[in-house]
């Protein structure tokens, strides 16, 4: 099993009487990406700042790569690549020009920054505009030289707080791909902190689910949903044009199936696992007439509802 990279442990934070992170205790394993969920003010920027030892915790303990981020902060930040929501660049420099003087920032020959520079520039898809000023930049176009701008320094792990904020859908689409295959490659861990759930469902490995300081679950999307809608996952709807008592009976005598409801001719049955051609046979045999046929697997949305909307905060 690979190490832990990141390790939390009753990490708190307080300003005065408010309680920014209360208590938290989390773990994320090396190459791994975790999506960090809330809502605004959830206390996620916090968390992160402590990570980076750029504030201090009021009691508990934060490790990256080891290096416990509040004695040995520098450490850390040699470790760490950051992409706030908001990235700063001098924007009368070219994005090339941006790029080489963050790797000389980072102690790089000058024909070492320069060849890293192009060679990531062309991997985050910028090496048409890299002599372009970084003023001119559309918001996406910045975020990926900010993508850049944290890996040119090579880090272990890189941590991405709100990185789509005002990207259009498809260059936001981009942005994620782009993370999730620079992760698969290369085996940097990111720790990805949002409130756009289907960004997070989409590349995320783990989620933690988080509000008012508090980290409230953790895992990922199946277990999630095994906690909070028990032995049934999975939910499956079948129409069929003359149900019966006999075919909701036969329904639920199918390994898998726990509840059957019959409401204005559709089947809604909730399973611990797909059971679905096994219902489909069934009723095509029965001669109900099958007229509809839809598997739904709770996803982050549902789980984000239940915790937020239901009363779990």
């Amino acid at each position: 099993m690979e190490p832990n990279v990141i390790e939390l442990n009753g990490l708190t934070k307080k300003y005065g009487s408010f309680t920014a992170v209360d208590d938290l205790s989390l773990s994320i394993r090396k190459g791994e990406i975790f999506g960090l969920l809330g809502p605004n003010g959830a206390g996620k920027s916090t968390t992160i700042l402590m990570m980076l030892g750029l504030t201090d915790p009021s009691s508990g303990t934060v490790a990256v790569c080891g290096i416990n981020s509040t004695k040995q902060p520098v450490e850390v930040k040699r470790k760490v690549g950051y992409l706030p929501e908001d990235v700063g660049f001098y924007d009368d420099r070219t994005g090339l020009e941006n790029l080489v003087y963050t790797a000389r920032l980072n102690s790089m020959a000058p024909a070492e920054a320069r060849d890293s520079a192009l060679q990531l520039l062309e991997r985050v898809g910028l090496s048409n505009d890299l002599t372009k000023k970084t003023g001119k930049y559309s918001r996406g176009m910045r975020q990926r030289l900010g993508l850049a701008d944290v890996l040119i320094k090579n880090p272990e792990v890189v941590i991405l707080d709100e990185p789509t904020l005002g990207i259009d859908p498809a260059g936001m689409r981009e942005f994620m791909e782009l993370i999730l295959r620079l992760s698969r490659e290369e085996g940097i861990t990111v720790l990805f902190s949002s409130h756009h759930l289907h960004q997070v469902q989409q590349v995320c490995d783990r989620v933690g689910l988080f509000v008012k300081g508090r980290l409230i679950a953790e895992g990922d999307i199946r277990s999630l949903s095994q906690q909070l809608f028990g032995n049934e996952p999975v939910m499956i709807e079948a129409g069929a044009l003359h149900p019966d008592k006999r075919l909701q009976e036969a329904i639920g005598s199918i390994e898998g199936v726990n509840t059957v409801r019959l409401e204005n001719n559709i089947f809604r049955i909730g399973c611990s696992r797909d059971v679905t051609p096994a219902i489909a046979e069934l009723i095509v045999k029965s001669e109900a007439g099958l007229c509809y046929l839809q598997k739904r697997e709770y996803g982050l949305d549902d789980i984000y509802n239940r915790y937020f909307e239901g009363g779990e905060s």
